[in-house]
């Protein structure tokens, strides 16, 4: 019985690793992040709910300088830069058990020096805070200190 259950557990995580390869649907909105599904396993600085607020990454200076700061903040985090076009940056981050694949989105907004952040899990319904830390890493490594 044990054995069944063990086995079946394994069978689950197997399938959402492998879920998780699957690319959503990413990309700016009408100029900003797209909103956090309703679970848990989402932050986003462009809508701040209740839950899944997290605070914009802060820049002083030269937007261009910021920029590259952010992309050196990312791979120095364990980030894969995907996608890169004015002012949006795409990441993936997968995680070292089982595999499991994270997007890490960012919209520059130059006027305001701010760099907005969405961190999202592509599968399951929980991360246990996986995403909220991955942002304050990437906002330690960036150097914003707000």
């Amino acid at each position: 019985m044990v054995a069944a259950l063990v086995l079946l557990i394994g069978a689950t995580l197997v399938v959402l690793s492998l879920a998780s390869r699957k690319a959503p649907t990413l990309g700016l909105v009408d100029g900003r992040l797209r909103v956090c599904p309703p679970t848990p396993n989402c932050v986003c600085s462009d809508h701040p709910a209740e839950t899944s607020g997290v605070v914009p990454l802060r820049f002083r200076g030269d937007p261009s300088l910021a920029w590259q700061r952010l992309k050196q903040a990312v791979v120095a985090t364990g980030g894969e830069i995907d996608v890169e076009q004015d002012g949006y940056l795409h990441a993936r981050y997968v995680t070292r058990w089982l595999r499991f694949v994270d997007d890490v989105e960012f919209r520059l907004e130059r006027a305001g020096g701010r760099i907005h952040v969405r961190s999202a899990s592509r599968v399951g319904h929980s991360d246990l805070g996986a995403n909220r830390r991955r942002v304050e890493a990437i906002r330690a490594a960036f150097g914003d200190r707000d």
